[in-house]
């Protein structure tokens, strides 16, 4: 067991209040005496009251005083709450400043050893920012707060493309970060339906007097995925899809909105899909024409036949042009 793991569970033995001898606490954590007077000394120079009795009733305690734990973390686990926190800043997440705050002092409760090793290891991982509006966290922020409340808000939206912004009012359920973009998870009630709305979108958010009720069960997250399945062209059996290419070229095919809903398996040449026959037809030789030679499909036969016929059409259409 790592040192700061058996300091930990060094001290949640001696908060249990009863008094232990070192021999005892050595023997529980499998580690010799000496290091037993070590460890107290590191809880001792951390701010831990411990006390050491010696005589027939003595043994080591913490005195009752004693509130608060201190932090012990590995520095693969300090660095990963840093690097946290960059994915989540790049991300736009709406509590960021507060998320800061919590590390800083997360950071304050550190051993110096531990300080300094945080920060010899936390500048080797950058996460780049997408460019967002401003409004962006304010609104990501009530709309969250109205999600817990169950209160309904009013927004002015503006569709991609809309000429015009129109109203309307909608019960928020949740909030969902998908493919670098935020959205809202809400009932619209001008549709009678659940919608989702991209949050950059929204150009004025008030909340109302209105209450709802969201379902215990609901996930943002599962409501993306079933909207990826009502999609599909038809129920029935499935088609198994086998794709090879270069690692960027297939990690743009699996993370198409639509396809990597049905992605099964992936290595680092291959990636394989389930999806009904109808579904395949209709959008994927479009789809998958895009990549050209990048891509080769394996499976299934018909696919590559109906990609076969679209590529000799455009160059048939092509072949009696000038030059």
């Amino acid at each position: 067991m790592a040192k700061w793991d058996n300091m930990l569970s060094m001290l949640w033995m001696l908060r249990s209040g009863r008094k232990l001898t070192a021999a005892q606490i050595a023997d529980s954590l499998e580690i010799s005496v000496r290091t037993v007077y070590r460890y107290i000394d590191a809880l001792c120079a951390s701010g831990v009251p411990v006390v050491a009795e010696s005589g027939h009733d003595g043994g080591i305690r913490i005195l009752e005083s004693f509130k608060e734990t201190p932090l012990f973390f590995n520095s693969v686990e300090l660095k990963a709450l840093v690097d946290a926190f960059k994915f989540a800043q790049g991300a736009g997440y709406p509590y960021v400043q507060e998320l800061e705050y919590a590390l800083k002092k997360v950071e304050n409760g550190l051993q110096e050893e531990q300080r300094h090793d945080l920060s010899r290891k936390q500048s080797s991982l950058d996460v780049v920012s997408s460019a967002r509006p401003p409004s962006v966290v304010p609104l990501l922020r009530e709309l969250e707060q109205a999600t817990n409340d169950g209160r309904t808000v009013r927004m002015v939206y503006r569709k991609a493309n809309a000429e015009q912004a129109g109203e309307r009012e909608v019960d928020p359920y949740g909030l969902a970060y998908d493919r670098n973009e935020w959205y809202a998870v809400a009932f619209c009630h001008r549709s009678q339906a659940m919608r989702t709305f991209r949050v950059e979108r929204i150009e004025r958010l008030e909340s109302t007097e209105a209450r709802f009720d969201k379902p215990e069960s609901f996930s943002a997250s599962a409501f993306f995925c079933e909207q990826s399945n009502q999609r599909r062209e038809a129920d029935g059996p499935l088609t198994v899809i086998r794709i090879a290419g270069q690692p960027d070229t297939l990690n743009a095919v699996c993370g198409h909105w639509h396809m990597r809903h049905y992605l099964t398996e992936r290595t680092d040449r291959e990636a394989r899909f389930l999806i009904d026959a109808p579904t395949m037809n209709k959008y994927l030789p479009t789809y998958l024409m895009t990549f050209g030679t990048a891509i080769r499909i394996h499976e299934p036969l018909e696919l590559k036949q109906r990609i076969q016929e679209m590529a000799y059409g455009i160059a048939k259409h092509y072949e009696n042009d000038a030059d």
